[in-house]
């Protein structure tokens, strides 16, 4: 296992918003950013689209995250060909995963579902982390306000996985 590489990743549903309420369905990004704690900065990037089985890309979630359903028929693939890839480019189980929340455990149960090993083992919540650096107590807060109580800038478009990933990179560098 190598402490020294985290791969923060973040991911990007179908969603849907009737009568002020969001409901999510199956995973149609994954970004991802790998810090090398050594070096003190990011060393690699990327993006995967993933093209769902079961659900559309409705008119609220291109708006919401930019992905539209004819880019999701152009560069989406199917999640096993998504993991394989993450597994090949960032390491599977020899790194530990980073995530602002519990994404391993929606990324966990879709493959699950699916019949798809997860890519990694190992996974820390970020947004526990920073409540309790932070003596939050119970208090909930999201990536982008924490990022901004840091006075580390948020970079491009948020909701978009490889953006959140980035931005998330950059807030673990100076959590860990």
């Amino acid at each position: 296992m190598n402490h020294n590489r985290i791969v923060c990743f973040d991911l990007e549903m179908c969603c849907w918003s009737e009568n002020g309420v969001g409901t999510t369905g199956e995973i149609i990004e994954v970004g991802l950013a790998e810090i090398d704690l050594t070096k003190g900065e990011i060393v690699k990037r990327a993006q995967y689209y993933v093209k769902p089985e079961q659900d559309d890309v409705s008119l609220f979630c291109a708006e919401l995250t930019g992905i539209t359903p004819r880019l999701i028929e152009k560069q989406g693939r199917p999640l096993a060909a998504v993991m394989k890839s993450m597994v090949k480019n960032f390491g599977g189980t020899n790194k530990i995963y980073a995530s602002w929340g519990r994404d391993d455990l929606i990324l966990a149960k879709e493959c699950q579902a699916k019949g798809i090993e997860m890519p990694f083992r190992e996974c820390l919540n970020l947004a526990t982390l920073y409540r309790v650096q932070q003596r939050l107590k119970d208090k909930r807060i999201g990536h982008r306000a924490a990022q901004e109580a840091q006075n580390i800038e948020w970079e491009g478009r948020q909701h978009s996985g490889y953006v959140d990933a980035y931005n998330l990179a950059k807030l673990a560098l100076t959590m860990l």
